[in-house]
């Protein structure tokens, strides 16, 4: 079996090629020769051929993720299906089960039987959770058995993976000579990885073996996420040396990878102000040969907690602006506690508004849902402005629940309403462009 990038390298169009083309309304072509150059992946494990399909890259419209899974506080697999179905209902395209309690093997497959979502992970946090659980001493990691287990959860239908392959003696090194860092350490297997490898004195087995790894994935044609473990976690740790050194072999691996004929992302950024966030992507586009980017909000101030998922979309939408492909979505419990049902529905559509905002940006050519709803609100006509909505539902929910005296206005301004007034004095000079 080969993998998308293969058999667009050999001019073959897939199923999966051709699904994306028509869902961004662009040619077979076009879509043929960004996966053959490995700037457009496509998440689609061999062993779930059912699954959604989504193209992200390059020339596509900028894709959401969110992401679910247990605590050690918070551990009830009935609760992670039901985020994962409401994070498919609210529109995601992508879903990344990060549990890190309880049988995860179990939660896992059972996640990926309710959902049609293409399914991530980070294979870290079992890895370590399980070698705690059996010797309470994360630094007992045997790294035959991480690259099994790697294989085990592929083998299970996951068709992305955030590893992290970028970490290795010489970030470390950048750590500790810039005497660490302000926010800490953000990233769980990151954290993990970098205490292993600093108990054990050796190299990080992800980085050291990096073409197993891509056997692996190549294996199941699942998409490579090279893991942001040394992202920022505070906007004065953003773009320091060790952030930089990550990304760096993060966008050589990237390269490393597709000749290898896997499909390569680059993950990044964390907690960055707004006015870094543009060369971030330049950075990373330019290292890496212009790879998927998928970035972790970014969250452009510390101070949001409880509405992050506000902070983080003002820094998506900056983001998809300037040419990020896939937003991890961020909810309003961020920093604060596990995500609740509602919490994941008001995370993602947050992120779809932002990366909405982001795309009109960066495709001016696409506005034309944008014209179709303003005219619509010109017009009054609000059953047709529904149409147009990214939340109809919501929209019409609020208006029914202040409904007007006047049907063709609102109860913002009732009867002194603009846009029945300015209706009055320009209908007759109005070109009907609909």
């Amino acid at each position: 079996m080969k993998t998308q990038i293969e058999y667009a390298r050999e001019g073959k169009l897939t199923r999966e090629m051709t699904f994306v083309a028509e869902s961004e309304g662009l040619s077979t072509d076009f879509i043929m020769d960004k996966v053959a150059r490995g700037e457009i992946v496509i998440p689609c494990n061999t062993n779930r051929p059912n699954q959604k399909i989504a193209g992200i890259g390059t020339g596509l419209r900028t894709k959401v993720n969110a992401s679910i899974g247990t605590s050690s506080d918070i551990c009830d697999v009935d609760l992670e299906v039901a985020k994962a179905k409401a994070a498919e209902e609210e529109g995601a395209d992508t879903l990344m089960e990060l549990s890190a309690a309880g049988n995860m093997d179990k939660i896992r497959r059972t996640v990926l039987a309710n959902t049609d979502l293409p399914v991530g992970n980070v294979p870290l946090y079992q890895a370590f959770k399980e070698v705690i659980r059996k010797y309470q001493n994360p630094a007992k990691l045997d790294p035959e058995y991480l690259f099994d287990l790697i294989e085990q959860q592929l083998d299970d239908g996951l068709s992305f993976m955030a590893i992290h392959c970028g970490i290795n003696q010489y970030t470390i090194e950048r750590l500790r000579k810039q005497g660490f860092r302000y926010g800490g350490l953000a990233s769980k297997g990151g954290t993990y990885m970098v205490a292993w490898m600093d108990i054990n004195k050796k190299e990080n087995p992800l980085y050291e073996q990096f073409d197993r790894v891509c056997a692996l994935m190549k294996k199941y044609d699942a998409v490579f996420s090279l893991g942001n473990g040394i992202r920022a976690g505070a906007i004065h740790d953003s773009h320091d040396r060790a952030q930089m050194a990550e990304m760096i072999i993060n966008c050589e691996l990237a390269e490393i990878g597709r000749d290898l004929g896997c499909q390569m992302m680059v993950e990044g950024p964390g907690h960055v102000p707004l006015d870094e966030i543009e060369g971030n992507i330049m950075l990373e586009k330019r290292m890496s040969g212009n790879a998927p980017y998928y970035v972790l909000g970014p969250i452009p101030c510390d101070t949001g907690a409880g509405y992050d998922h506000i902070t983080a979309a003002i820094g998506a939408a900056s983001s998809a602006r300037y040419g990020a492909d896939l937003i991890c979505y961020i909810t309003p419990a961020e920093h604060l506690a596990l995500p609740s049902v509602a919490d994941v529905r008001e995370g993602v559509r947050a992120t779809r508004l932002a990366a909405r905002i982001g795309d009109i940006s960066k495709y001016p050519d696409r506005r034309e849902n944008e014209k179709q709803a303003a005219m619509a609100r010109r017009d009054m006509r609000w059953d047709d402005l529904e149409k147009y909505l990214l939340f109809p539902d919501v929209a019409k929910s609020i208006r029914e629940e202040r409904a007007p005296e006047q049907k063709e206005t609102c109860t913002m301004c009732g009867d002194f309403c603009a846009m029945k007034k300015g209706m009055e004095i320009f209908e007759k000079d109005i070109t009907d462009k609909r």
